[in-house]
């Protein structure tokens, strides 16, 4: 998903960050340092305009509530508690935090004067450092629902000042308030916000403490600064804090939030931090992504391995905890609601972005938090009367097209995430699917709704996304629940792709609505054009090769796609940084020339990807692309909505072992840049480019055989 905020951010000195292990003789990698957040965080030159990963640069916790990192729009503004990762468009921001080197002497007014930070120091999975130009040294970290921020002053400084922005965030508010309830304690709560244009106005609520006493604390609105007003409510406002920094005094800074109340924040930040230092909590946060980056271990080069386990990262930071300690929510009709003990509620669903790659991911590796998530649509579902497709906070904001949540829910089924209300995810499925003007919130969960079941068509992209979700719908029927009949009703109706194949042109494109004659061939292609698009149809690719005069001219059709891979929304060739071509280059192994799946995935990886702050080529969108590059590196894609099988391709790493559930899987041989001779599994000899996940779920090994040139008879067995 790209919205066009193309600004080349975070600039500066970028220092490398050595991997190295945990403990001093302890031989089990430290996959945390593997991670550098910088990837992802700048865009590259040029007219490509997709290529800016959005990621943001700070510290997080898998799964968890808080972000604490400097805005990746406005990073002048200081460190803030929530950004979403590879979002594309500014969102959020909140309670932003700078600190100075001496007395404040002026309002900081909208926080928007203050220099960017000078050097980062370093920028791995839970831990961020920063230097400012006038020596102050940054640095967080965080937990499930609370941070820490620790703020070294230079020794020439005998006073530091720590500025928190109450009205201020990255877009706009629409009421804020700040208490400081002590010399060493504050609290308060902002309301308001957008999300690509769309009103998010959720309400957040925090409550914050430092571990020494201000000698002077003060409030400010706008231009008018006070020391010693203890409140103040209204937009471009905050509370101030200076300190006693003499002899390069640490000053820790410990924050937590809630969506529900300032009482949920204060219990959150008692029991989640639970009295913890800033080296406690990096040292729990530290183990706790090792734990789960070590789910898939990767070996081969360095340089590589920093990548997947960065992208492996980004995969897991959204969907995140929304719920506080207590269980306590905000749910979509606004009230507040409690989950069930043992589950935690969900939120920031970018929908159409991840359930192409990151829902199946998820399923396969964390079938108990995947259940989560999907229960959190339901409930979201039955609080706002219909499935969101971009869900911020609790919030349905219309972001995008399509009907992408209930493929989400259908991919995790298939997957292994079952734990969640089968019955009631699929009432609200079929709702969508055949009630027109279903809303969720105020947003129709399926404009065009109405057409689309009369006539068959629509605009062509958000056709072709319904046929996905129609088929994913119809799989989830079958499989969750063995109603046959919906499932032939849901999976024909996904057939309407047909009403926009042209043969004339032998491409699909849209029809007027009042007659069915052909559009133009260019018309109606969300963020991409009828190249790109033309095959998405992954549930019935043969169909559409045959369709267009069979595997020869398909074949030839991809080529052509692939002269380039850097295309941006109106180009007409590969967008290696979009959604919608992200399973294309598996297709090749549907016209009988896998060797040419496995060397163009290669290409890109080479190509389009990188180490470097500009290492991706578009947004991650919450994971979505850190997700493709995992698939992409271990030779696995899920090609099919609701359907649990892998397009196989040549593995970038020698040795990966992933941690399933159910066993260990190992997957040898693999080379970057040469071709699949020859495949065994689990000692048997195997020459199908596909694999269920039946046949992997509980573990076993798949062997390969490379070669530099490639076996143009492996991979042909249907």
């Amino acid at each position: 998903m790209k919205r066009g905020f193309l600004k080349s951010l975070f600039a500066g000195v970028f220092l490398c960050i050595a991997c190295h292990t945990a403990v001093a003789g302890d031989t089990t990698p430290d996959y945390a340092s593997m991670v550098d957040t910088r990837m992802g965080t700048v865009g590259k030159p040029g007219p490509n305009g997709l290529a800016s990963g959005f990621t943001f640069l700070g510290a997080t916790y898998p799964f968890g509530m808080m972000q604490l990192t400097p805005t990746h729009f406005e990073p002048q503004r200081g460190i803030v508690v929530n950004q979403i990762s590879g979002g594309g468009c500014p969102e959020m921001g909140n309670f932003p935090l700078i600190a100075l080197s001496g007395r404040l002497d002026k309002s900081p007014n909208d926080m928007g004067s203050f220099p960017f930070y000078k050097d980062i120091l370093a920028s791995q999975a839970g831990y961020l450092s920063l230097e400012y130009k006038d020596g102050v040294k940054c640095e967080t970290t965080v937990s499930k629902r609370s941070g820490v921020v620790r703020m070294t002053f230079p020794s020439s400084a005998s006073e530091g000042t720590v500025i928190i922005g109450s009205g201020v965030c990255s877009t706009k508010l629409t009421n804020a308030l700040v208490k400081i309830t002590s010399p060493t304690t504050l609290e308060g709560y902002a309301e308001g916000g957008d999300f690509c244009g769309y009103q998010t106005d959720y309400r957040v609520y925090f409550v914050a403490e430092f571990n020494t006493p201000a000698k002077v604390q003060g409030t400010w609105i706008r231009e008018d600064m006070k020391d010693g007003r203890l409140t103040i409510g209204g937009s471009n406002s905050g509370a101030y804090f200076t300190f006693d920094t003499s002899g390069g005094r640490t000053v820790e800074y410990k924050v937590a939030i809630s969506y529900v109340s300032l009482a949920n924040a204060r219990e959150n930040l008692q029991k989640d931090n639970a009295g913890r230092d800033f080296e406690q909590v990096l040292a729990d946060t530290r183990a706790e992504w090792n734990r789960h980056l070590g789910k898939i271990e990767v070996t081969g080069d360095a340089d590589r391995m920093k990548q997947f386990y960065t992208h492996f990262y980004h995969t897991l930071i959204h969907p995140n905890v929304f719920n506080d300690v207590n269980g306590e929510y905000l749910g979509a009709d606004c009230n507040v609601h409690k989950t069930e003990p043992g589950r935690d509620y969900y939120t920031t669903f970018s929908a159409w972005d991840t359930y192409r790659t990151q829902s199946q991911i998820l399923a396969v590796l964390y079938p108990k938090e995947s259940s989560d998530m999907m229960q959190s649509l339901v409930d979201f579902a039955e609080q706002s009367g219909g499935y969101g497709r971009w869900i911020l906070a609790n919030i349905e904001t219309g972001v995008m097209h399509g009907d992408p949540t209930p493929v989400i829910i259908s991919n995790t089924y298939a997957f292994g995430g079952r734990d969640f209300d089968l019955k009631k995810a699929y009432e609200y499925m079929r709702k969508g699917a055949l009630e027109p003007r279903t809303y969720s919130q105020n947003v129709e969960v399926r404009p065009g709704l109405s057409n689309y079941i009369e006539k068959g068509i629509e605009n062509a992209s958000l056709c072709l996304e319904y046929t996905s979700a129609d088929y994913a719908i119809g799989q989830f029927a079958k499989q969750a629940l063995g109603n046959n009949k919906d499932a032939a009703f849901f999976m024909n109706r996904a057939s309407n792709w047909k009403n926009l194949y042209d043969p004339s042109t032998r491409w699909l494109r849209s029809r007027h609505n009042h007659d069915m004659s052909w559009k133009k061939p260019d018309d109606d292609w969300r963020e991409a054009t009828k190249e790109n698009y033309f095959w998405m149809v992954p549930y019935d690719l043969e169909t559409l090769i045959d369709t267009i005069g069979g595997k020869t001219a398909a074949e030839k059709r991809l080529d052509s796609l692939f002269v380039r891979i850097d295309a941006g929304y109106d180009d007409h060739f590969f967008a290696a940084g979009n959604e919608p071509d992200f399973q294309v280059p598996w297709i090749y192994n549907y016209v009988d020339k896998p060797y040419k799946t496995s060397a163009i995935i290669s290409r890109i990886l080479r190509e389009a990807y990188d180490s470097s702050p500009s290492g991706l080529p578009g947004n991650d969108d919450c994971g979505a692309m850190g997700s493709w590059y995992m698939y992409a590196s271990i030779g696995l894609y899920p090609m099919t909505p609701g359907v649990a099988q892998f397009c196989i391709n040549m593995p970038q790493f020698s040795d990966i072992k992933i941690h399933l559930p159910g066993g260990l899987l190992q997957i040898k041989g693999g080379k970057d840049g040469q071709y699949i001779n020859s495949m065994r599994l689990n000692g048997k000899t195997y020459n199908s480019a596909w694999i269920d996940w039946d046949m992997l779920k509980n573990g076993g090994t798949i062997t390969y055989k490379a070669s530099a040139k490639p076996n143009k008879k492996w991979g042909l067995k249907k």
